[in-house]
């Protein structure tokens, strides 16, 4: 079987957009929306991968594919199931620039450049004092991208706008920090660092799809339907969301949104990060628990079980959603989009894996909600008290996962110790003492479900 290959009629684009970051995840999510809009609103944006990672097997296979791809989009939409497959065309070559340098500084000197993507992991955006950027090998993501900007300033070319992809909070701002830092340490120079400062413009972001990668179990049959053999095949569920935190005169440049696309450009990226993190992260981790607990193996299982689903409904709709201060209507548009992902059939999410450092994501995700719910309404949540008595429950068993001595504290120790654990929660939880003793003891007595069921009524 012949491989994926451009045909005669499939030039490719004007090489527009450098993206640090070859994964699943960005040609799943940004390749996929360039993609369409070349398709769907007559752009030419060409895409140049670079691997923040030597791996010369995706150099190579991406490469003998001329940079083309299958995408398989698979979900839930409006409670229809819906697949689709496309041809992603937008990609021109994949760099490895451990072992092909001067291809990848060539590209400083490309005048049509003028964004840049990355996503190389939380841990890419960091600063290590010391570098000298000598040793291109030994720098970071932000040390290269600081030697790379500093050939273009050399050129006397324009700056890029950069939109960083990692999931760390205020991911442009770090990232232009650690540029700044670097800059001063390399020795650039106050005009280097003025255009930087002028001639650049790093968005914070936030990226939300669940890209699921190569379908290693379907692969086989999938080109045998394609009629050709695609050694990168990469799949995600059907929703995505972009939000942009910069300067919206920059939207033009590359216009999302004009084919409607989920991509929000807003000066404050801040309470989309929040909706996210309560809602999506914040249900997970209140359910998941006592979903466990109750015998079950992944979110589409608890999806099916009225009792469980009833719990997480609840606590969603009641608890956590009117902590939030966006617009009801959005707030309630986005829960309703992500039980619409809970239940993908196509994604079999296990809650095991999702129990892992429960303790510490009951911090971010569920305890802003539980604590601001008491502060407005003068009275606990029910939803997410019970769902901290489950999580107490569930550390006493053998299942949990997380650090050794946080499993031996929560194991061994009386709920008034836990919830004193001031370390755990960065407040006093005593308060809830009567509540949480309360549903452990109904836990103990009667069951995960009969417990629950007094919650849902």
């Amino acid at each position: 079987m012949e491989l994926l290959k451009r045909t005669s009629t499939q030039s490719k684009h004007t090489e527009r957009v450098l993206q640090f970051g070859e994964g699943n995840f960005l040609r799943g999510f940004v390749d996929w929306m360039i993609d369409r809009l070349n398709k769907e609103n007559g752009g030419d944006y060409g895409v140049v991968l670079v691997e923040p990672l030597s791996s010369p097997m995706m150099d190579k296979f991406i490469n003998d594919q001329d940079g083309l791809y299958d995408l398989y989009l698979r979900g839930l939409l409006n409670g229809e199931r819906v697949e689709e497959t496309r041809v992603v065309e937008c990609v021109t070559r994949c760099i490895d620039p451990y072992t092909r340098t001067d291809e990848f500084f060539e590209c400083a000197a490309n005048p049509d450049l003028r964004f840049i993507v990355s996503n190389t992991t939380e841990a890419g955006i960091e600063y290590k004092q010391g570098d000298d950027g000598k040793s291109f090998a030994d720098t970071t993501f932000p040390g290269r991208l600081t030697i790379f900007m500093k050939k273009r300033f050399d050129m006397g070319l324009g700056g890029f706008i950069l939109f960083p992809c990692e999931l760390i909070d205020r991911n442009g701002d770090e990232l232009k920090k650690c540029v700044l830092q670097y800059a001063e340490d390399f020795g650039y120079g106050d005009d280097f660092i003025k255009w930087v400062n002028e001639e650049n413009h790093f968005t914070n972001t936030l990226v939300d799809r669940i890209v699921t990668g190569y379908p290693r179990d379907d692969a086989e049959k999938m080109c045998e339907r394609f009629g050709y053999k695609d050694n990168v095949i990469d799949t995600a569920e059907i929703f995505h969301l972009w939000v942009i935190e910069g300067d919206k005169k920059y939207a033009s440049e590359i216009p999302f949104t004009d084919i409607g696309l989920n991509v929000l450009w807003t000066d404050d990226v801040t309470p989309y990060k929040k909706r996210k993190v309560r809602i999506l992260n914040g249900a997970h981790t209140m359910m998941v628990p006592a979903a466990r607990l109750a015998g079950l193996e992944s979110v589409g299982e608890a999806m099916n079980d009225e009792l469980i689903y009833s719990f997480m409904h609840k606590g969603l709709f009641e608890e956590i959603i009117p902590t939030l201060d966006l617009p009801k209507d959005e707030l309630t548009q986005f829960a309703n989009d992500v039980i619409e992902r809970f239940k993908n059939p196509f994604i079999k999410h296990l809650l095991l894996s999702i129990t892992l450092n429960s303790v510490s994501k009951f911090k971010v995700r569920d305890l802003p909600s539980l604590l601001e719910y008491v502060d407005k309404f003068n009275k606990e949540p029910e939803c997410l008290t019970f769902s901290l008595a489950a999580l107490i429950t569930f550390y006493r068993g053998n299942e949990a996962n997380d650090d050794p001595a946080v499993m031996e504290f929560m194991k061994t120790a009386s709920a008034a110790e836990i919830l004193a654990k001031t370390e755990y929660w960065d407040a006093d939880l005593t308060f809830l003492l009567p509540s949480v003793e309360k549903y452990l003891a109904d836990i103990d007595e009667n069951g995960i479900r009969a417990a629950m069921e007094k919650v849902v009524k």
